[in-house]
């Protein structure tokens, strides 16, 4: 059969996918949502059962019985992600934290140390994320530039640098709080009012921050990226 002038000019790339080499990470039809990215429901679930289970066994049982009973969620919870079709590194993560933190427990022999970590971690945070905006370089900036190359100049924009002092600020006010009501409750020796706060100041605020940060990201990808 004899090809058509047509055919034989035809511009290969006529039918090829198109493709975006940077694509923001934000876009995209069929991209999991926020609360997907941070474990779907279930990973409130996974945050909050070793801090309820330790706590209320705290009440009732010997210390050793308590942290004993904890690192046996902690298996069991490794074990049902794994089921799940979780990958490793995450399902691992509900046994490496609960056996940490039992292992400090069982060092000093105080209940309240079970969430020592989570309150030093949060001043870490907050230092790190309230520095860098006193710095003039968010965090939340630096990572959206570093996904996307490192080649952009955000902070030339000051649009995009306000998002990201924003979106930053926000995440240290979370660590910020954080820090400051459970170690005010860590110096009461409320073991109980640390369960609920770390519960309450968990998921909840971390999703607000998460939601802040997505707006930075997007308002840098339409300027920055989507206008090239």
């Amino acid at each position: 059969m004899t090809t058509t002038g047509r055919d034989q000019h035809a511009d290969p790339s006529e039918n090829a996918i198109p493709t975006d080499p940077v694509a923001p990470p934000e876009t995209g039809g069929n991209r999991p949502n926020l609360l997907d990215q941070m474990g779907g429901p279930l990973g409130f679930v996974y945050s909050t059962i070793p801090v309820v289970v330790f706590v209320t066994a705290n009440a009732f049982l010997p210390l050793a019985l308590t942290l004993a009973i904890s690192i046996a969620l902690g298996l069991g919870l490794t074990v049902f992600r794994r089921l799940r079709g979780e990958r490793l590194s995450a399902a691992v993560g509900s046994l490496l934290g609960v056996a940490v933190t039992a292992a400090i427990v069982a060092w000093t022999g105080s209940a309240k140390d079970f969430f020592l970590i989570g309150i030093w971690a949060s001043l870490a945070g907050f230092v790190v994320t309230f520095g860098s905006v006193l710095a003039r370089r968010p965090l939340t900036g630096v990572v959206w530039n570093a996904l996307h190359g490192g080649a952009h100049l955000w902070r030339a924009d000051p649009a995009v640098l306000r998002a990201h002092d924003i979106a930053t600020f926000a995440a240290a006010v979370v660590f910020g709080s954080r820090f400051a009501i459970q170690q005010w409750l860590y110096l009461a020796d409320s073991t109980g009012g640390l369960g609920a706060a770390r519960i309450a100041m968990g998921t909840p605020l971390t999703v607000l921050a998460a939601l802040v940060v997505f707006w930075a990201f997007r308002r840098s990808t339409q300027r920055l990226v989507k206008q090239e």
